[in-house]
């Protein structure tokens, strides 16, 4: 197994599992099951013991291992600067040897076989990935600008639909000239790396990066942080050399050009950072920046906020896996209660899928009726298109 050899050096101090400021624990995994086992240095400890065949990859194993979100937040908290580089990789690579070895969770292998099939984690026909721009102006590339990129959960999931036309709403308005590959789109293949499935997802960004060259794309704007990390880190090694943005990034560079009606209803707005935007690639600036030029929105930073915000548990396949699940110390639940404690009505995402799990979370919390999940394109939208009564 790749990284084998930093396993022994954990000796488990505990900060993996905490945030910077202390003030809860920050592994998603860990908050839902509270057991030693699925903190990163129990695992560090499970994956010596398999490696030395001290130990069976048991189901139990398996699950603990497909629990890791990929947050990255052990990352930034380990003690040990000579291994904290390696240690999501560690997880991932022994994540990669139970997937050779056909030894995963049932769910982890239906949705690699999914994405094998029908290059989508949901197991829907190609033809049904442009059905989110139905009825809309929303062009096939043909030469603009940028390529728009909703990716899996913008083109299948119904909430993911809604921001997909959401961004590309604001797109339009802002005068960016874009279009989509439409069928010829696949995973991104940043969730099959993340399960281990590293030949898989080569295979999933060679398809697209092929459709990039032949399309001469050179910009790319991703709706989702997810394929934002894969097509901007990742495929670089297999060959594609485009420029890409989060869709937050371009809507910042561009803010403004917005003209609001001077007349706003007041906005208490918390924002949650994604995991693939903030800590795997540092931005935290852009969609704050948004927030800052809405008249009227009001920002009320929760506890744990930019490298120390608590993942929504939706990170390494778990949207669609769900091995971490849905019980009351869930990471989302945990985090939309969060929210709610700002004060706030209005809980901000930039990810389809932390719409979807904090959406979810927050009706399973009954708390629909105090605070509503909005992503930051649909806030952004709302402001330009409000009517609310003068007074006069």
């Amino acid at each position: 197994m790749r990284h084998a050899e930093i396993l022994h050096r954990c000796f488990r101090c505990g900060y993996c599992k905490l945030p910077g400021n202390y003030v809860d624990f920050n592994c998603p995994a860990y908050a839902a099951f509270r057991f030693e086992t699925y903190s990163p240095g129990g695992r560090m400890w499970l994956l010596r013991a398999w490696l030395e065949n001290r130990l069976e990859p048991s189901r139990r194993f398996q699950e603990i291992l497909f629990a890791c979100t990929a947050c990255r937040n052990c990352v930034e908290q380990c003690a040990l600067p000579k291994i904290k580089a390696e240690l999501l990789a560690a997880f991932t690579a022994g994540k990669e040897k139970l997937v050779e070895e056909g030894k995963v969770p049932p769910a982890v292998r239906d949705c690699l076989t999914k994405l094998q099939l029908y290059g989508n984690p949901y197991g829907i026909s190609r033809k049904k990935r442009t059905d989110w721009a139905a009825d809309t102006d929303v062009d096939l590339f043909a030469g603009h600008d940028y390529l728009f990129f909703p990716g899996d959960v913008g083109a299948f999931d119904s909430r993911g639909q809604e921001m997909a036309r959401s961004v590309a709403t604001l797109l339009r308005h802002l005068g960016i000239s874009f279009g989509i590959l439409g069928e010829k789109e696949v995973s991104d293949g940043n969730e099959a790396n993340a399960m281990g499935e590293s030949a898989l997802f080569q295979m999933l960004a060679e398809e697209n990066g092929r459709h990039f060259q032949e399309l001469n794309v050179k910009k790319i704007i991703a709706l989702s942080p997810h394929g934002f990390n894969a097509l901007k880190n990742d495929y670089p090694a297999l060959g594609s050399d485009c420029q890409v943005f989060h869709y937050t990034q371009i809507v910042a560079a561009h803010v403004d050009r917005l003209s609001f009606p001077e007349v706003q209803p007041p906005m208490r707005v918390t924002y949650h950072d994604p995991c693939y935007l903030g800590r795997h690639n540092w931005e935290y600036g852009a969609a704050r920046m948004v927030l800052a030029g809405l008249p009227g929105v009001e920002l009320q930073e929760m506890d744990r906020s930019m490298g120390d915000a608590l993942c929504c548990g939706g990170g390494g396949g778990n949207l669609f896996t769900d091995v971490i699940g849905n019980g009351p110390e869930s990471p989302a639940r945990i985090r939309a209660a969060e929210a709610l404690d700002t004060g706030a009505d209005t809980l901000a995402v930039s990810c389809p899928s932390c719409a979807v799990m904090l959406a979810d979370a927050v009706k399973t919390n009954n708390m629909d009726d105090r605070i509503q999940v909005k992503d930051i394109s649909e806030i952004v939208n709302a402001r330009l298109n409000s009517t609310f009564p003068t007074g006069e």
